[in-house]
């Protein structure tokens, strides 16, 4: 073979191997040639749909601590957290006279380790608006005191009890959204067994 043919082949192959040392070697980062922003747009339309009544809790639980107690009876009492109720309607698209009300009822306090219920009509709650708009004619519910108090209303959260209501949508639509709470209470026996008991207070929105 022809010595100048040999050196030309050798050193073609010799090429290749260092082609194929440098791509399977570590790549190199890129050099930035500078950046450019893109501005996202989004249109987002008016709901169109019918507005809606509707009622928010702000939280799913609260603590009851002793309060108030005596030698006979053993008091329990903490708040309610915040409703709120949301009428997101227009005025034609409420009925005449329509009106909205908030009813609470209550279960029975079960014991953790077994103890003896307490029932729901040793639970009482005094409701109280926070915020009723300026038409007056969103107003807050009675008390209601447990078994061991006396008079009419001393009948516990065992049926639905009043928390709040609108006497008339229709007039007050403009306002749209009213606040209420409620001041709660379990009322024992002094002999009640002691431990952690749990209940619970369910809240429903009607028109």
């Amino acid at each position: 073979m022809n010595k100048s043919r040999f050196a030309v082949r050798w050193a073609a192959v010799a090429l290749g191997a260092a082609l194929l040392t440098a791509v399977a070697g570590p790549a190199v980062a890129d050099e930035n040639h500078g950046d450019q922003d893109v501005d996202v747009n989004v249109s987002i339309a008016e709901l169109t749909e019918p507005g809606v009544l509707a009622m928010t809790v702000a939280g799913t639980s609260t603590d009851l601590t002793e309060n108030g107690s005596t030698e006979l009876v053993r008091q329990f009492t903490g708040t309610l957290p915040t409703v709120t109720v949301t009428d997101t309607r227009s005025a034609d698209e409420i009925p005449d006279g329509a009106g909205w009300y908030v009813l609470g009822s209550a279960s029975v306090f079960t014991g953790e380790t077994g103890q003896n219920p307490i029932g729901a009509d040793h639970f009482g709650w005094t409701p109280r608006l926070i915020d009723g708009g300026d038409s007056g004619l969103v107003t807050e519910g009675d008390q209601v005191d447990t078994v061991l108090d006396d008079g009419d209303d001393a009948v516990g959260l065992v049926d639905q009890e009043l928390l709040a209501l609108a006497l008339g949508s229709g007039a007050v639509a403009e306002e749209g959204q009213w606040t209420a709470s409620a001041d709660l209470f379990l009322r024992t026996d002094s002999t009640v067994e002691a431990g952690d008991y749990t209940g619970r207070l369910t809240l429903s929105l009607f028109e």
